[in-house]
């Protein structure tokens, strides 16, 4: 009766989410999409094709070594990336609806996409950097989607 009930107890800890170790692997996919005036942006959905890892291009600054780092942005830069086209949301008559519906028909094809390899949509982050004044004619509104799945 003990010997199972210790199997029992260690089944339950290895099998807990809580106490197992799980390993993951995360993937994020932005949309930026063009709010510039007259259509005049580019808006894309990417997705990056290459892995990095941070560690590599990572220093740390303490108080007896303050060196910077000296990571190359050729280095970082990744050059094998997925690129759809999405629609910019205005057009020389203004805002335009049926932009922002295609684009959301293509992002939620993507991340149906996503779903159906196993990925599981965790967290969504939006920012909007959008007109500042007369003479800033810029802006975009940028959406990240953060995955993840278990790995094999």
């Amino acid at each position: 009766m003990k010997k199972l009930l210790v199997l029992f107890a260690f089944y339950t800890f290895c099998t807990n989410p809580v106490f197992s170790q799980q390993d993951y692997e995360v993937k994020v996919i932005t949309s930026v999409e063009s709010i510039v005036s007259s259509g005049l942006g580019r808006s894309r959905m990417l997705s990056s094709n290459d892995e990095r890892d941070y560690r590599q291009f990572t220093s740390e600054q303490t108080e007896d070594d303050n060196t910077r780092n000296t990571s190359k942005r050729k280095d970082i830069r990744v050059k094998n990336f997925e690129e759809t086209k999405l629609l910019n949301f205005y057009n020389l008559g203004g805002i335009r609806f049926q932009n922002i519906v295609a684009n959301d028909a293509l992002i939620s094809s993507k991340l149906t996409d996503m779903l159906t390899e196993g990925w599981d949509l965790v967290f969504v982050t939006s920012a909007v950097e959008s007109d500042a004044g007369k003479n800033d004619d810029n802006g975009i509104f940028i959406t990240r989607y953060i995955f993840k799945r278990k790995l094999d």
